[in-house]
């Protein structure tokens, strides 16, 4: 999906990026925007979706063998949206694009999973700062994102964690919604505070 939309920005030489871009001043009157941002990369640079859609290949397969379809797209969705969050209260003059908080938020819930089931992670921290240095050092990317997505991933594979057991099921879908709700609720205060 992400591909087709990739091509279509091409095509619409800037139409479909400024639909679906995040900005965080429109968020009120199009609060979809803080998700569809996974959906848009810059188009001035392939590397940007170059690396995003390679990170998801390689890392999408693993995690979601480890917790499932359904959780694998809780978390990229409420990792998306915690990566918008982060940059409406970190950022709040600057439109962003890009899946980078979602996938943040993949490593974020993939770094968890290994601690917990107790395999060595000292790979993927290493891959996690560069990456969250570079985005201090390139313009344009949006350390904002990614921190806040790293935060929400790593918190959605707590709670599946945390309830693992089949009778625990209902408990798991409520906490996930719950952190939907922080995120929501984050958005409004932000506003409320202006």
């Amino acid at each position: 999906m992400t591909l087709v939309v990739f091509v279509l920005q091409l095509l619409s030489q800037g139409a479909v990026t400024n639909a679906l871009a995040y900005y965080p001043p429109f968020t009120l009157q199009e609060p979809w925007r803080m998700l569809t941002v996974a959906l848009v990369h810059s188009d001035r640079s392939f590397f940007h979706i170059l690396f995003n859609m390679y990170s998801l290949f390689v890392l999408g397969p693993l995690l979601e063998a480890l917790i499932g379809r359904v959780r694998f797209a809780a978390t990229y969705v409420l990792s998306t949206l915690g990566g918008s969050v982060a940059a409406l209260w970190l950022a709040p003059d600057t439109a962003i694009v890009g899946a980078s908080g979602a996938i943040f938020g993949l490593l974020g819930a993939f770094f968890v999973i290994q601690r917990r089931l107790g395999g060595t992670s000292i790979q993927l921290v290493v891959i996690i700062a560069i990456n969250l240095g570079l985005g201090f050092i390139v313009p344009g990317l949006s350390w904002q994102a990614h921190i806040g997505g790293l935060l929400v991933g790593a918190a959605c594979a707590a709670v599946m964690l945390r309830t693992r057991r089949a009778d625990q099921q209902r408990r798991q879908a409520l906490l996930l919604a719950l952190v939907g709700g922080v995120l929501v609720l984050a958005t409004i205060a932000r506003f409320a505070l202006l």
